[in-house]
């Protein structure tokens, strides 16, 4: 029994571990005015931060088209007994959507799952490789695609943005909105709830909010995987991440937002995602 398991590029799932896991990634894409860039294919992650913080043109993102997933599909499914395509929330992208409608329109009879993570980065990324792992060791289609949709809820982030600018423009706030325009210089943290952004609380200084994080993480029981994520300041991922107790240090990942995410949620992020066990 072979089964893939796709995702796409907002997952920001490091590339060593794709690679690992043989983790098949559709990018989603990115735009600057009339110029459209795919995620991490045609642009990397420092080109597009230094685009985002110097450049004068926002820029807007935008789902792989159902063509598109057709194509992967059906390549994908060529030598497999089944796809499961696990992606971003719906309340932040069309890319589910996108997906369900070319797994009407693939030619091969290969079964295909799609899932709603309800999540987005890393907290997607450890459904994706936990998906992976089981595929390796032999499970069914049915049974990586239940077991993906019971942890969904076992998964939880919380993010500390240095703005919520990128968030307002892209309108992606979710129910964080009654925030804008109130904050000036304070930080922000967001946790998702029913894949939209909620607010949690707010902080004077990253200081502060980087406490708030470490507290976070407290909270949470029975860890079994956990990744500090940023966006431009990987000095800082790393200190968060070396201030970590009770956790393994060498199980602690990094990962960096990609330019899609990146573009919603700004330079300087911070945050903690992390899968509790059952």
């Amino acid at each position: 029994m072979t089964v893939r398991v796709v995702t796409d590029s907002t997952a920001d799932i490091p590339p060593q571990i794709v690679k690992e896991l043989d983790i098949t990634v559709i990018p989603e894409y990115l735009i600057f005015g009339n110029k459209s860039f795919k995620d991490r294919i045609d642009i990397t992650e420092d080109e597009f931060y230094d685009k985002l913080v110097h450049g004068k043109v926002q820029p807007t993102t935008s789902q792989p088209t159902p063509g598109e997933f057709v194509n992967l599909y059906n390549e994908a499914g060529k030598n497999a007994d089944g796809i499961v395509s696990i992606h971003i929330s719906t309340k932040l992208s069309g890319t589910v959507n996108s997906a369900e409608q070319a797994k009407k329109l693939v030619t091969l009879k290969c079964p295909i799952e799609v899932v709603d993570s309800k999540l987005v980065a890393m907290a997607l990324g450890m459904i994706v490789i936990a998906a992976a792992r089981m595929a390796k060791a032999g499970k069914s289609i049915k049974e990586i695609a239940d077991a993906c949709k019971a942890m969904i809820s076992n998964v939880k982030l919380l993010a500390l943005f240095d703005t919520l600018e990128y968030l307002a423009r892209g309108g992606r706030i979710g129910k964080a909105k009654s925030l804008v325009g109130s904050l000036l210089n304070v930080k922000p943290l967001l946790t998702l709830k029913d894949g939209e952004f909620v607010p949690v609380t707010q902080v004077r200084n990253k200081a502060k909010g980087k406490e708030k994080l470490l507290e976070f993480l407290k909270t949470l029981k029975d860890v079994e995987e956990l990744c500090v994520i940023y966006s431009s300041n990987e000095g800082e991922a790393k200190e968060l991440a070396a201030s970590i107790t009770g956790f393994p240090k060498e199980r602690i990942m990094l990962a960096r937002l990609g330019p899609v995410v990146g573009a919603h949620a700004g330079p300087g992020l911070l945050a903690i995602a992390a899968r509790m066990k059952g």
